[in-house]
Order: structure tokens, then sequence, then C-alpha cells
């Protein structure tokens, strides 16, 4: 089955970088990256979810960290070089980024926003993002997901 160009694909289509389209049947109930990781058949560690966050001045940030993972906006906060964050509310999702939630993929969002990347990305030979929709996921290495989103990898993550 063809899966049909997101955003976010074409963008890494125009940067000429490497990945793979894969999709999975979309619980409404639970839109959790984990539900992803389990329909496609991987382990939880290398599909990342991509969390939006505003900082004390208003700005917006956004992360991505291990399905399973818990953000720690302090680290957020401290690796952005701000105060504080604090997640947005998910009404907000669409108009700052153009994607819904559990669609949000870190790539080809409305505007170009600093994207921080949880350090474990870099355990990982494959890994698992969103497409930008419900159901799809980029399959890539970390390296052309940093590249293409001019991230900073750092620990996000509380242990």
């Amino acid at each position: 089955m063809s899966l049909k160009k997101t955003n976010a694909a074409r963008f890494l289509d125009t940067l000429k970088l490497s990945y793979e389209m894969t999709s999975y049947e979309v619980d409404e109930d639970d839109l959790s990256a984990i539900h992803a990781a389990k329909s496609l058949g991987v382990d939880a560690s290398c599909v990342f979810k991509t969390l939006v966050a505003r900082d004390d001045a208003k700005h917006i940030v956004v992360a991505c960290i291990p399905a399973a993972a818990e953000i720690d906006l302090k680290a957020l906060a401290r690796i952005a070089k701000v105060k504080r964050c604090e997640l947005v509310a998910v009404k907000e999702l669409l108009g700052l980024t153009g994607y819904i939630r559990g669609g949000c993929s870190p790539l080809a969002m409305k505007k170009i926003y600093p994207t921080f990347i949880d350090a474990s990305i870099k355990e990982h030979e494959k890994v698992y993002v969103s497409a930008g929709l419900r159901g799809i996921q980029l399959c890539l290495t970390p390296d052309v997901l940093i590249q293409a989103s001019h991230a900073t990898c750092e620990v996000l993550t509380k242990i």
C-alpha cells in the first residue's frame, strides 16, 4: 500500500534525506506513542513523541522524547536557556504547529521552532516519529532527524 506523502515527508524529500513511511491502525481512545510502538511491533524506546512547550517569554520550543518517557520540563528549560517551560494546551497545537494531537511531527511545522531531542536517540539505528498524520510514522536514522530538525540532543526525560 502506498502512503500519501505528508508535509514532513515532502520536507525530507526537499532535503534529499532518506526515510521510510509506515502506518498503523489508529485508536481514537489511545493516541499515545506507546500504542503506536505496539501497533508497529517495535520497542517503545525507538518511537519518539513530539511535545510542544512554551517558555516563560511565551516562545515555543519542541521536544522529542521516547514514547514511554516523561518530559523533564526543568531540563528542557535549562537546555533551552530559559527560566521555565510548560506544555501547551492540546487545543493550541493545531494553530501553533499545523498538527493535531497524535499526529504531531517535529518536522515541517507551521514555523521553525527550537527543537530538542532526548540524547537516548543516539542509542538507536532507526527511530520513528510522527509523519504528521495520525497512524503514519516516519522511520529514519537519528542523524537524519537531528539534521532535518536542527535539533540539540540532551537528556530531556525524568529518570
